[in-house]
Order: structure tokens, then C-alpha cells, then sequence
């Protein structure tokens, strides 16, 4: 797989990401962001895993019991870290530090798993992205600073960046369709107590029902099978940067669906994440280009 096959479909997961928050504003009232968190991954998972069964493609063996643990481990704890985050500090805070800390914390780590330090352009990349984040979401909103919050927020951005690092290992020996089957199921088990937590009779609901179909299905399970193909050709570090394209499209959806208002502040933000977006792609391609990673 070249390097620019790998940015484009590590795009195309971030743009299919980026439309969850439209899709939740087509969900009942009644729905919570956590259970939505937790159905999604459930429909997810189990749907894509009943598909490799039937198709013969799950295999048992051969599994990295440590990569797998904290894969599993990673994706349960980000929604519930994410939406806890978000209901203490505030959406734009809780946000920004989640999604913003998310790059560095995969850049250090990999740093530190693999003795392999990040370019310069990718810092720079990723800072550029990650203003434009900060315009995006800052806009006009109210700012709580709660350090429990912003605490968790980082904890959900640690959580993104450890299931990016430990699901390259697993895809050395699976295919993603079968890491993100897997995974993503033992995960939405993980969760399963929140069932008795939440209410869930808002998924009874038609549109209730299409919106979930639509987060686990599209947002999660196909988002994540082009996520998992394109890391097999990038690096963790990268692959979490290019992420940051999900409130880049969310914010385009928001205007084109939802009738938001696009201020000069965001239309900044909409820049500066291109931008970053932009040298980034330039840099892997030229990189392939030069035989380097």
C-alpha cells in the first residue's frame, strides 16, 4: 500500500466519523450521548463479527494478547472519558483537549515504543490542525474549566492514541476487518453496564433505530476498517493527525445540513486545519517517494 493510498483512506474514516454529530441531532431527545457511545460500538462490532463468521474469516489464532488487551481496553474507555469530559468542562473544552491531545500523545508514545520521534513537518502539521480545532470549537461557546474534565478529556485523547498504536501491532497478523470485528465487540461488552445505566427505549424509536444503524454501521464499523487499512501504510502519529479532518467535516455538515453559521473564526479554523491536513499528505508522499516511512 503507498503512503498516499494510506492518506486517503485514513481521510475517508474521518470524513464518515465527522458525520456523527450531525447524525446524533437526527436522534431522540431522550438518547445520551454515552448510550449512544455504547450502542454504536455495539452494533458495530457485533454486526461486522456475525459477517466474518458467517464468511469464515475470524481466526483465533495468533492474537497479540497484550496489542489486543489494550485495543479493547482503549476503545471502551474513550466514549465514556469523551462524553464524561464533555459534561464537565463544557463541549469546547472538553473537545479540544480530547481530540487536540490525541496527535502529540501518539507522537510521544510512538517515540517511545518504537524509538521513532515524529518529523518536523508532522509537528508542524499537527499544531496547525490542532488551532484549527481550537477556532472551530472556541467559537462563541461557553468555556468551563473543570480540571476533572479536562482531566478525562486527556484521558480520552491517551485512549484514541493507545488503540491506534496497539491495533498497528494487531494488523501484522489480521486483517482490519477482523481487528476492528473483534475488538470492537469485547469492547462494547466491556461495556454492556451501561445498559442498566442509560435508558435505552429511545432505540425502539424509528428514528432512534436509523440513527444508531448509521453510527454503528457507517460511523464506526466502515470508518474504522478504512482507519485500520490506511494505518497499515502510515505511522500511528500520522494516522492520529489525519484524524483531525472529523471537526473539519462536522463542521462542513453542520453549515450544509444543519444550517450553522460559518463566522470568520471557524472559517479560520476550516484553513488552518486544511492546511495542516495539506503538509502532512505532502510530506508522506514525498517520503514515499525518498524510500523513508
Amino acid at each position: 500500500m503507498t503512503s498516499r493510498k494510506a492518506i486517503a483512506l485514513i481521510l475517508i474514516a474521518s470524513v464518515l466519523w465527522g458525520t456523527t454529530g450531525t447524525a446524533q441531532t437526527f436522534a431522540p431527545d431522550t438518547a445520551h450521548p454515552v448510550a449512544l457511545g455504547a450502542i454504536r460500538l455495539a452494533i458495530g462490532g457485533i454486526v461486522l463479527l456475525i459477517i466474518m463468521l458467517i464468511q469464515g474469516k475470524i481466526h483465533f489464532n495468533n492474537w497479540i494478547r497484550i496489542s489486543t488487551f489494550i485495543a479493547i481496553i482503549s476503545m471502551a474507555a474513550y466514549h465514556p472519558l469523551f462524553f464524561s469530559a464533555v459534561s464537565l468542562t463544557g463541549v469546547a473544552i472538553g473537545t479540544v483537549v480530547a481530540i487536540g491531545s490525541a496527535p502529540i500523545l501518539a507522537g510521544l508514545l510512538e517515540w517511545i515504543v518504537n524509538r521513532s520521534f515524529p518529523h518536523k513537518t508532522w509537528w508542524i502539521a499537527t499544531i496547525l490542525a490542532i488551532i484549527g480545532c481550537l477556532l472551530l470549537t472556541l467559537n462563541s461557546q461557553e468555556v468551563i474549566i473543570s480540571p476533572k474534565g479536562i482531566f478525562m478529556a486527556l484521558g480520552a485523547g491517551l485512549a484514541f492514541a493507545m488503540f491506534t498504536i496497539s491495533n498497528k501491532y494487531i494488523l501484522k497478523h489480521h486483517s482490519p476487518e477482523e481487528a476492528v470485528a473483534v475488538v470492537f465487540t469485547l469492547a462494547a461488552l466491556l461495556l454492556s453496564p451501561l445498559y442498566f445505566v442509560y435508558d435505552f427505549t429511545w432505540f425502539l424509536q424509528v428514528d432512534g433505530l436509523v440513527v444508531s444503524l448509521h453510527l454503528g454501521l457507517i460511523a464506526t464499523a466502515l470508518a474504522y476498517i478504512f482507519y485500520s487499512n490506511g494505518l497499515i501504510g502510515t505511522s500511528a502519529a500520522t494516522a492520529v493527525t489525519l484524524s483531525l479532518a472529523e471537526p473539519l467535516t462536522a463542521s462542513v455538515l453542520g453549515v450544509l445540513v444543519v444550517r450553522e453559521t460559518l463566522t470568520w473564526q471557524s472559517s479560520i479554523g476550516v484553513v488552518c486545519i486544511f492546511l495542516g491536513l495539506v503538509l502532512l499528505s505532502f510530506r508522506k508522499k514525498r517520503g514515499a517517494h525518498n524510500g523513508k516511512t
